[in-house]
């Protein structure tokens, strides 16, 4: 394909964005207020002038200057490479076990003070019956 071997081909970089943010060529039209056929034909072009391609850019929620320099190998390559980085750090940096013990201690402790307020409250009680 021609195109492929043509870094700064406008309209295929358009193309390659458009189909990246999952937007079919009938949606841009209609964002552009023109038809499928102009969509086709602007992907197919190898230079854009600068107000149509701001518009594009708009409509694609890019900048200008975005379409320009996007690089198709370098965004691939950037998500590769951090998918194979994420899995090495896919290890617990804590004990699970830890971490239910922690739990249980807290537990126990709200529950001797829950207890403690109660039995406070039973002896307050007793003695407002005393009195009387």
């Amino acid at each position: 394909m021609e195109t492929a071997t043509k870094p700064n081909h406008i309209g295929r970089k358009i193309s390659r964005i458009r189909e990246l943010r999952g937007m079919k060529q009938e949606t841009l039209a209609e964002e552009l207020g023109i038809s499928q056929q102009a969509v086709s034909n602007i992907e197919k072009s190898e230079t854009i002038d600068d107000v149509k391609l701001e518009e594009i850019a708009n409509a694609l929620g890019v900048t200008k200057e975005g379409i320009k320099q996007f690089n198709e190998e370098s965004i691939f390559n950037y998500f590769n490479s951090f998918h194979d980085s994420s899995a090495f750090n896919t290890h617990c940096t804590f004990n699970p076990l830890d971490k239910l013990m922690d739990a249980h201690e807290e537990n126990k402790k709200l529950y001797e003070r829950l207890l403690k307020a109660e039995q406070d409250k039973i002896t307050y009680l007793e003695q407002l019956l005393k009195e009387k």
